[in-house]
């Protein structure tokens, strides 16, 4: 399904192939070879979308742009299934494997891995080559990859990163109630949504 959203619409390459079951909406951007497969979401909020050249994006993939954050994927990139990438760039021949989470202003470099549920936290940057092993965390620019059970460590790196700036533009002191209030805004832009012939 095509989208219109915030008065954009996506622009597919010829040669892609966009599964009938996918969602595209808004500034979405995909490249000459590219496969978006079922249940994947890519979504322009306030940022754009770009999908490089023959980059593959597995079923129920989600990949946000955000506004100062927009989703830019490589070219020959693989995105395994179910995972988020919100406001990353990555950069060509990257391996994103299955239930990966990359965060808002992370960045991937050439060629390098994110295994089974890797996550990437809010401003990291992961040096080309560079392998995020199963299950583990890098934090901070460049990347320190730690364990899980790290977890003061991690907290320590993650902590002047301003996740909550990043990712939602508010500081650690707002509320709940304030931050969601502010969140059903920004996401009922939805409401006006057009959906567009295929």
């Amino acid at each position: 399904m095509f989208v219109r959203h915030r008065d954009h619409e996506p622009s597919i390459h010829a040669t892609a192939y966009v599964a009938p079951s996918a969602v595209i909406a808004g500034d979405v951007r995909i490249g000459a070879g590219a496969r978006i497969l079922h249940g994947a979401v890519l979504t322009a909020e306030d940022g754009a979308v770009t999908i490089g050249e023959n980059t593959i994006v597995m079923e129920h993939v989600l990949i946000r742009g955000r506004g100062g954050h927009p989703a830019m994927i490589g070219s020959s990139v693989m995105i395994g299934p179910h995972t988020h990438v919100n406001g990353a760039v990555v950069e060509d021949e990257v391996f994103i494997a299955t239930g990966a989470s990359l965060f808002p202003g992370s960045r991937i470099g050439r060629g390098a891995e994110v295994r089974i549920n890797g996550v990437v936290q809010v401003n990291t940057t992961l040096a080309p080559g560079a392998v995020v092993p199963i299950g583990w965390v890098a934090v901070g620019s460049p990347a320190s990859i730690l364990p899980p059970e790290r977890h003061e460590e991690i907290w320590a790196i993650q902590r002047d990163l301003d996740f909550t700036g990043t990712v939602y533009g508010v500081g650690r002191d707002v509320s709940m109630p304030e931050l969601m209030q502010a969140q059903s805004d920004y996401y009922g832009a939805h409401a006006s949504d057009q959906p567009l012939e295929s």
